[in-house]
């Protein structure tokens, strides 16, 4: 199965802007000055090999979106309806032409950011469509609609011409879809929030976005510890530094890419992906917090060769990976 990324930013969209383009491209001709860029082979090495993926590339800007892409069902997984969706969403209508289909979406929680892209995902328009929006937050079909009420929006949910249904379970209450035994944890944000933890033919995805761990966090048994354990992924809510989540933006809901090492490190993830990405940070900011993360799982783990986890980086849109 592939995990692929719509939408990885945090609490708002951040597009690119024409100063932000430029200066890439400025700094990828710099760059290129000596290099052989004759042909196309040349120019895809040199984008590929001699220049960092925040100029070459970015990390992205749409909110929380994230699928899990299982070839095995005829069914559609989706954590969170950012502003990622959206693209999900066309890139469904491009792959199946409307083709009816099911689509599961499961909701960490219902901030705004989680939530802005659904009125915007072409899907629900579409007769034939059955979409189950998933939670353990009582509100959800109030908060759902309300969105989609004049003034917020120009057209109400009753337009959406797909069968939506609310599926609000009790803390506690797992899932089984499309063959994944689904488990949840209560995370510490505003509101409370939830991670989610997917099984199949054993393999283990766990989505942990807008979650803060405090100092128990090194607690021998700290309960997200044994719900992270032996993940193949792990995605994890970085969006601030350490710093910040310990003292400036102490209870705003979000953690760091340093906490999330060592808690993937005594869980003995494969693969810690780093997400929820600060808006005030650009793509050489990014850059930096993977590289940072890389140098510290290398000081935690003394044995590079068997020390968890594997592979740490920063989660950006279109990313996919393979479990």
């Amino acid at each position: 199965m592939k995990i692929r990324f719509w939408g990885t930013r945090g609490s708002l969209p951040t597009p690119l802007n024409a100063p932000a383009i430029k200066a890439k491209v400025r700094q990828a001709l710099q760059l290129a000055q000596g290099h052989d860029l004759s042909d196309e082979t040349a120019l895809d090495r040199f984008l590929d090999d001699e220049i960092g993926f925040d100029i070459a590339g970015t990390f992205g800007g749409n909110t929380s979106c994230v699928q899990i892409d299982d070839p095995d069902i005829d069914e559609y997984l989706i954590m969170d309806a950012g502003t990622g969706i959206r693209d999900f969403g066309n890139h469904v209508m491009a792959k199946g032409g409307g083709k009816p289909a099911t689509f599961h979406i499961f909701f960490s929680h219902v901030h705004w950011d989680h939530i802005q892209g659904f009125p915007f995902f072409t899907p629900a328009y579409i007769p034939g469509n059955r979409i189950v929006l998933h939670s353990h937050h009582e509100p959800l079909e109030e908060t759902m609609v309300n969105q989609l009420e004049n003034p917020n929006f120009p057209v109400p949910i009753t337009m959406m011409n797909a069968y939506i249904e609310f599926d609000v379970q009790p803390p506690g209450t797992g899932w089984e879809v499309g063959g994944f035994k689904i488990s949840t944890i209560a995370q510490k944000h505003p509101g409370v929030s939830y991670g989610y933890r997917f099984e199949k033919n054993g393999k283990v995805f766990v989505y942990s976005s807008d979650s803060e761990h405090k100092d128990d966090f090194t607690d021998d048994d700290y309960p997200f510890v044994k719900f992270f354990r032996n993940a193949d992924v792990v995605v994890f809510d970085a969006q601030y530094s350490l710093a910040e989540a310990t003292a400036l933006k102490e209870d705003w809901g979000h953690s760091s890419n340093m906490v999330g090492v060592e808690l993937a490190s005594r869980a003995k993830v494969k693969n810690l992906c780093l997400f929820h990405n600060e808006p005030m940070a650009d793509d050489a900011q990014l850059a930096k917090v993977e590289a940072s993360s890389n140098r510290y799982a290398k000081l935690f783990n003394e044995d590079e060769a068997t020390g968890f986890p594997q592979r740490v980086f920063v989660a950006y849109d279109s990313l996919e990976l393979d479990i």
